[in-house]
């Protein structure tokens, strides 16, 4: 008869111990970091994001962005023969719940719009090419991903936007100038609006009305436009 007050308590034990993991998964990417040996630079702080968006007047963004890398099929990209075209770029890895619930949106986009000038580039900071490709088959990923373990290419993103949740996606306009961001999540909507805005811009017409230079990426940073997530209090640029 004593033994029940202590299987009683290791009960009450389970369902709490459950809904702690539980939450954690649903608030992102976890902080549990099996690459120990990875620069700071590139876990990004393991934070989920909220969704937010935050996006930029043509006159005020920075750029070009300069990246290049390999992707895990071994095939060579550089951001700068992409120039005249709308990038998406898509932090990502596959232990991620909020990775692997926008990979079939993402996939979608980079197929629909394809045709109109969108290339799209994940970027890759944690996993080996066997676990990346995995989560490309399994979900039908359309574009490449650069395996970034080495750091060089998210390192080059902070240093134009802040990349501070996984996944984080980032729109650049056919100039290469950081246009959107997104912290987290993206919601389908949000993101195909951003993308068809983007297509729709027209460069030439930007430089025939004779506008400033574009803002150096050392600067503190060009005005920007926030857009909290459905349901979430307005704030201010990040």
């Amino acid at each position: 008869m004593r033994r029940r007050p202590a299987r009683r308590h290791r009960a009450a034990l389970v369902p709490a111990a459950l809904a702690t993991t539980l939450a954690l998964l649903l608030a992102g990417c976890g902080t549990d970091d099996p690459a120990g040996d990875v620069p700071d630079v590139v876990d990004q702080g393991y934070q989920s994001g909220d969704g937010s968006t935050t996006t930029w007047a043509p006159d005020d963004r920075v750029g070009p962005l300069t990246i290049t890398g390999t992707d895990y099929e071994g095939g060579a990209h550089d951001l700068a023969q992409w120039r005249g075209d709308v990038v998406l770029l898509n932090t990502w890895y596959a232990a991620c719940p909020p990775c692997r619930a926008e990979a079939p949106d993402l996939a979608a986009v980079a197929t629909d719009y394809a045709d109109q000038g969108l290339r799209v580039l994940g970027i890759n900071s944690r996993d080996a090419a066997g676990t990346a490709q995995a989560f490309q088959r399994q979900l039908a990923v359309p574009y490449p991903s650069l395996d970034d373990t080495s750091g060089t290419a998210i390192a080059a993103l902070q240093g134009v936007v802040p990349v501070n949740a996984v996944p984080t996606t980032v729109l650049l306009d056919r100039e290469g100038r950081v246009a959107a961001r997104v912290l987290g999540l993206v919601e389908p909507s949000t993101l195909r609006a951003l993308v068809e805005d983007l297509l729709a811009e027209d460069p030439s017409a930007r430089d025939a009305a004779g506008a400033g230079s574009t803002p150096d990426a050392s600067a503190s940073g060009p005005a920007a436009t926030v857009v909290p997530p459905p349901g979430a209090p307005a704030g201010g640029a990040r």
